[in-house]
């Protein structure tokens, strides 16, 4: 199974980006999937989190409002919607997977993307 993100690059504050995390060799659908961020010098935070259902989905507090993440089986994505950037949302962002239940403990993921840059100038 391997993980692909997509979709990062250098916006300004306020406006918006979608990440895409692509999986492949496995069906999302039996995934929770999570994206996480890490910027320079500090540790890597979750940001939100896709449930197999759909039922429990949940997002840290820094996004909530402004992020919304979304599956598509039939494409075996998972996008991330970003809206109303801010300066301190640069990281460079990952997906990964894990099989049980969604959880923002980035160590219990099994699968990561190798990641992709977002940077919002202000």
């Amino acid at each position: 199974v391997q993980v692909l993100e997509s979709g990062g690059g250098l916006v300004q504050t306020g406006h918006a980006l979608k990440l895409t995390c692509k999986v492949s060799g496995a069906s999302v659908s039996i995934y929770s999937i999570g994206w996480f961020r890490q910027a320079p010098g500090a540790e890597r935070e979750f940001v939100a989190v896709s449930s197999r259902s759909g039922l429990e989905d949940d997002y840290a507090d820094s996004v909530k409002g402004r992020f919304t993440i979304a599956r598509d089986n039939a494409k075996n994505t998972v996008t991330l919607q970003m809206n109303s950037l801010k300066f301190e949302d640069t990281a460079v962002y990952y997906c990964a997977v894990r099989l049980f239940a969604p959880v923002r403990d980035h160590t219990r993921y099994d699968i990561w993307g190798q990641g992709t840059q977002v940077t919002v100038s202000s």
